[in-house]
């Protein structure tokens, strides 16, 4: 009778039966009917003899404050980091059994509990339902993975501008029109009597004319001459941002079939795990 190990002791035990590549659902986020959230995957349940997972260990605390339980495997559906029951109810989780991590469990007894659960007189009749074979068949799923580009900016300081203003003397010449008089003396010849008498007190009479003159008187005055304003404009650029980035791509073996170290071919129906091994040299 086949046993059911859990997946985290079976990677350190037997890690010659499940190989490299299998796939770990622990942790990503669990749904149930109508994509209502119940909680996450905390495992999953290893058939031992054939290294295949049979059930999914769901921490259903999205529905009930504390409850395990082992889902068979073929009724999820994943997607990314997220794993639906299309068909789960809470009413069917209710009827299951919590799960045991110090039991010893194995296939056909959780097998047959199923059945009991699934049609539970707990369960509405419209939410029963008779678990098939192929339901205790994990999804065979591989994530390809690949990098993506994600460009961010940041605003840095390209530039700095600073506007002063400084003084500057120079010489300039003004040309300045100005006037002042001049002394001009004429004389008259006249020829005609007067009662004056020579040395007599007026005889030493003089004229006194003032002379003008225009001087240049320089004043100055401050003028605006000219305003300065300083403002920003921006211009847009592109920029080309060359990085290598990786991906993963799907290889295929057409045949499905298992080739051991020197070429030999096993066919891929009914293989055992006994057979896997003896395949890859173990």
């Amino acid at each position: 009778m086949s046993q059911l190990v859990r997946l985290q002791d079976i990677q350190a035990t037997h890690r010659d039966l499940i190989g490299d590549d299998y796939y770990d659902p622990t942790g990503k986020t669990a749904y149930g009917v109508d994509e209502d959230k119940i909680g996450k995957i905390e495992g999953a349940l290893v058939e031992d003899t054939t290294g295949r997972i049979r059930y999914l260990i769901v921490d259903a605390g999205g529905w009930f404050s504390s409850k395990e339980v082992l889902v068979p495997a073929g009724l999820a559906r994943i997607v990314g980091d997220d794993v639906f029951f299309d068909s789960l109810t809470k009413a069917q989780v209710e009827a299951m059994e919590a799960y045991d991590h110090d039991y010893q469990y194995s296939y056909k007894e959780q097998y047959e509990n199923d059945r009991k659960a699934f049609i539970a007189d707990t369960v509405p009749v419209a939410e029963r339902m008779e678990i098939q074979d192929h339901a205790y068949n994990a999804p065979n799923t591989l994530e390809l993975l690949e990098e993506r580009l994600t460009v961010n900016k940041d605003r840095i300081v390209a530039g700095l501008v600073k506007v002063g203003k400084h003084v500057v003397t120079e010489e300039r010449n003004i040309d300045v029109n100005l006037e002042e008089e001049h002394a001009h003396i004429e004389r008259t010849n006249v020829d005609r009597p007067t009662d004056r008498r020579i040395g007599d007190v007026d005889g030493n009479q003089t004229i006194e004319v003032e002379l003008e003159a225009e001087r240049a008187r320089v004043n100055k005055e401050t003028y605006v001459a000219e305003e300065v304003s300083v403002g920003k404009t921006t211009e847009s650029r592109t920029e080309t941002i060359v990085e290598t980035i990786q991906r993963e791509e799907l290889d295929i073996d057409r045949d499905g079939n298992v080739v051991d170290r020197e070429g030999n071919l096993f066919d891929r129906d009914n293989i055992t795990a006994e057979d896997v091994r003896r395949a890859r040299g173990m």
